[in-house]
């Protein structure tokens, strides 16, 4: 390879690839039709709307007017176990697309795994959509650059989430540079200043990684920022944000409990129990109490009902699954077939209870048939949220109950825990509100507002 060609491989296909659609379900509903129309007309697009949303039947819509504009296949990646849901919710709507895990396909739209995307080709298709693209925030990951690379070239693309956090401007950086938008460094370098160690308090959009604050904007970019995030992504989280009525996508009570256990390590000669500082000191309070937590965790499963049980660490699930009667153990030890049968399976009602890690299956999976959660809260507001909104999420008929099992030692977790779900309201407020206030007409079809200069007028 020369120098011309490495840096070619390098550049992003630019210009304007959107087009109006010629294939509309009639079952969609109106904000569902609204937003595809837009990412339509934009050809490259982020949709980062809560969980039973919909957003299924709309990249598929997407995908089907890709393939009917341009005859050429889509490919569609999903979480694991995701795949097959993909192609039941196409039939719903006569959308004809096919699973396959080997690179090879018939139908124009195929849907595969994440994992297996390396079996695939990018000359063979016209677009792609990733689902729960989330999974590729991490900008130092090789996700994150496999799928880059495979859609560098391709007119079409559509990224869908729930959680693109308003606050974690990498994720934003990582999305905007596989839709060929500015590249996640460009975007930092435009928009924010590096602080290193430093923290602004004073400013409300201060990102955090790891608890240490590093970027915040620069003078006067924030609103600007915003307005560029707004002409490549939408965010919902219900459909009256963009004003259609909410009629039907009422979510039923969420019921958080926290279960503080008892501990009867000794106490070396203090009063009482220190709170874990630091990560190191967490896992110690973690080990020393896996007993007693998970025999608390098992106590709560015994109901009669679904229940998930979500650890954080091997020898968690290893023991939950020993007390557990009956209990289904999703792992990383297990092959991806392994993984994807047993999830399946428990989407079916065929397990009852089912204990498996945040990082496996808090993603894509649609489980309205269970209302029960189990947790051992960490730091991570993300995995948190997306493990509730499994169960907690748009067509889930039931009450969803989500017990939180602690020990007094991890206040500080729980503390920052509620302090980042509160922090990522205020924010997706703010990133709707920018939104609307620079993109939304009063037309049934979303489009951007033209500034002109006031003399004009």
């Amino acid at each position: 390879m020369n120098y011309s060609d490495f840096l070619n491989s390098k550049t992003q296909l630019s210009g304007k690839y959107g087009f109006s659609p010629t294939f509309m379900p009639d079952a969609m509903f109106g904000f569902q039709q609204n937003l595809t129309i837009w990412a339509l007309e934009k050809g490259r697009a982020l949709l980062a709307e809560d969980c039973g949303l919909g957003k299924t039947v709309q990249y598929l819509t997407w995908a089907q007017n890709v393939v009917e504009h341009t005859n050429r296949p889509v490919l569609i990646l999903t979480p694991l176990a995701v795949s097959y849901q993909t192609q039941a919710e196409g039939q719903k709507f006569g959308i004809d697309c096919e699973v396959s895990r080997d690179g090879k396909f018939s139908k124009k739209i195929v849907v595969t795994n994440y994992q297996r995307l390396h079996y695939f080709s990018p000359d063979d298709f016209a677009g792609c959509v990733c689902d729960e693209s989330g999974c590729i925030k991490h900008f130092k990951g090789v996700l994150q650059r496999q799928v880059t690379a495979f859609m560098r070239k391709m007119k079409y693309r559509l990224l869908a989430t729930a959680t693109a956090a308003p606050n974690d401007y990498i994720e934003l950086g990582t999305s905007s540079e596989a839709l060929g938008e500015l590249g996640y460094m460009d975007m930092l370098s435009k928009y924010f200043r590096n602080d290193q160690n430093t923290c602004d308090i004073a400013r409300k959009w201060t990102s955090c990684g790891g608890g240490v604050p590093k970027y915040r904007f620069k003078r006067h970019a924030e609103k600007d920022f915003w307005e560029w995030v707004a002409s490549w992504a939408r965010a919902i989280r219900k459909p009256s944000d963009i004003g259609f009525d909410d009629n039907g996508f009422i979510l039923p009570p969420l019921i958080e409990t926290q279960y503080e256990i008892k501990t009867t390590r000794p106490l070396n000669g203090k009063l009482f129990i220190e709170e874990a500082v630091g990560m190191r000191e967490e896992k110690q309070e973690l080990a020393a109490t896996v007993k007693e937590r998970c025999e608390k965790a098992a106590e709560l499963c015994d109901n009669g009902k679904q229940s998930v049980v979500w650890c954080q660490f091997n020898y968690e699930g290893d023991l939950l699954e020993k007390i557990i009667p009956g209990a289904v153990q999703v792992s990383g030890s297990n092959s991806d077939e392994e993984k994807e049968a047993r999830l399946i399976d428990f989407s079916r009602g065929n397990i009852e209870n089912l204990i498996t890690k945040a990082k496996i299956a808090q993603f894509g999976m649609n489980w309205q048939n269970c209302s029960h959660s189990v947790s051992f809260p960490s730091h991570s507001w993300e995995s948190y949220y997306q493990t509730i909104r499994r169960f907690w999420r748009f067509g889930q008929k039931n009450p969803v109950n989500s017990d939180m099992v602690t020990t007094p030692a991890l206040t500080r977790v729980l503390a920052n825990l509620k302090n980042k779900a509160v922090k990522a309201d205020v924010m997706f407020s703010e990133i709707i509100k920018y939104m609307n206030e620079t993109t939304y007409e009063s037309s049934p079809v979303i489009h951007q507002k033209i500034k002109v200069p006031i003399w004009i007028n």
